[in-house]
């Protein structure tokens, strides 16, 4: 006797459901990413500045491994993306504001939460229009300053004037322009090269090798000089790269794919 029910649209007891779940190693990575600046915001509340400025660096070499490990391992997931740009935005975006306002901006008032506000609403800013721009921009360069090269321009300046024990007090409005910099230039159109075109599987010539070596010598001299020295230098290099361009007659934007979505119309301009 026929019951109506449909034996093909009937789940078989032999296919095993599968179950939806995250991948555990790239997002580990991503949430050890936000401690880090999580880290930095207790220890700037506790007045431990040096701390602070370590657990953003440590944020910004963790946030280099996660997607690289996902693409690795194969384990990229739109979930991952989303856990990856929320960190970013606490670790380079709300700790280094939070941080360099607690340092010294709040000696100016006003004017110091405002330019606290401003550099994080531009690392929302900055970290919104990368999402939605992915499919569009160059990969070769970044649309605007990225955040982790922002949030090394405010922390580095506070773990080298802390090394070197200078007075906070004459620090202040260097610190309110610095601030305001890195913010604004994160949401220019400023092309800042991304060394994605760089590959660790390619092989390279030995004298590579020595450089690289060279490289960390010369870091361990005086780490906080070497590094906030090496992270200005990229947040002007944008700058110089973008009037040389203009100076030569060639395109500054980044843009390199055309697309009809009518959200999208205005990046080409």
């Amino acid at each position: 006797m026929h019951d109506g029910s449909d034996p093909l649209n009937e789940p078989s007891a032999d296919i095993p459901r599968r179950r939806k779940g995250i991948y555990m190693l790239p997002n580990m990575i991503t949430l050890a990413a936000l401690f880090g600046g999580f880290y930095a915001i207790v220890m700037a509340m506790n007045g431990r500045f040096d701390l602070a400025t370590v657990g953003i660096f440590a944020a910004m070499v963790l946030d280099s491994l996660d997607g690289r490990v996902a693409r690795m391992t194969h384990t990229q997931s739109a979930f991952g993306e989303q856990m990856d740009s929320l960190s970013d935005m606490v670790s380079f975006g709300a700790a280094p504001g939070l941080v360099a306002y607690v340092w010294v901006l709040k000696d100016i008032g006003r004017w110091g939460w405002i330019a606290a506000f401003v550099y994080c609403a531009c690392a929302a800013l900055r970290l919104a229009r990368f999402n939605v721009n992915t499919g569009v921009v160059d990969k070769r360069y970044f649309q605007g300053l990225p955040s982790p090269a922002a949030a090394a321009l405010v922390a580095g300046f506070i773990w080298l004037a802390t090394e070197l024990e200078l007075d906070r007090s004459v620090l202040t409005w260097p610190m309110f322009a610095l601030t305001l910099y890195a913010g604004l230039t994160m949401v220019t159109n400023v092309p800042f090269y991304s060394f994605k075109d760089l590959s660790l599987k390619k092989s390279v010539p030995f004298a590579a090798i020595v450089l690289v070596a060279l490289g960390i010598a010369v870091i361990n001299i005086h780490p906080p000089t070497v590094l906030f020295g090496l992270f200005v230098v990229y947040g002007l290099s944008g700058y110089a790269m973008y009037f040389w361009r203009k100076a030569k007659g060639r395109p500054t934007s980044v843009i390199s794919t055309s697309t009809d979505e009518p959200d999208e119309r205005g990046l080409h301009e």
